[in-house]
């Protein structure tokens, strides 16, 4: 089975310019956890999630350091402090945004995107074709085909 047989083709999208107050009530009134960002052609720039919107609701938590002769080395994650602090203080899509999207083919296999999922650690793939989105396919579309055969 192919992921075009399962993927849904009526895609909900966010705008790079939406405010983050309009993408959590997308996301609410939608019921879902996340959702692919477009740009004004529509090409896939990002992805939003809800994880992504809790981290204005969070702290950023700042990064352990260790002093020696004289020079501080971080240990734990400024990339992350510096993505966390990034998304706290976010006012739109763009913003808040993962812009490494993981992506799938319509033509790649079930086994493929339930593998990138799981080694990825991600709910939900963007379809792509020539660089716009003509489908996602999420854990449950995946879940949905075990009980179909």
């Amino acid at each position: 089975m192919k992921v075009k047989d399962v993927m849904q083709t009526n895609v909900i999208t966010i705008r790079t310019d939406m405010e983050i107050k309009e993408v959590a009530k997308i996301l609410y009134d939608h019921q879902i956890s996340g959702a692919p960002v477009v740009d004004s052609e529509g090409k896939l720039v990002g992805i939003v999630s809800e994880g992504d919107l809790l981290h204005k609701e969070t702290n950023p938590q700042i990064p352990g350091v260790v002093g020696i002769l004289g020079a501080l080395i971080y240990y734990r994650g400024v990339r992350q402090y510096q993505s966390d602090l990034k998304k706290l203080i976010a006012l739109q899509a763009s913003e808040i945004m993962t812009s490494q999207v993981v992506k799938i083919n319509k033509e790649a296999s079930i086994e493929e995107a339930a593998s990138l999922m799981v080694n990825k650690k991600i709910k939900r793939l963007p379809v792509i074709e020539d660089g716009k989105i003509v489908g996602i396919i999420t854990r449950m579309d995946i879940i949905k085909t075990l009980i179909e055969d």
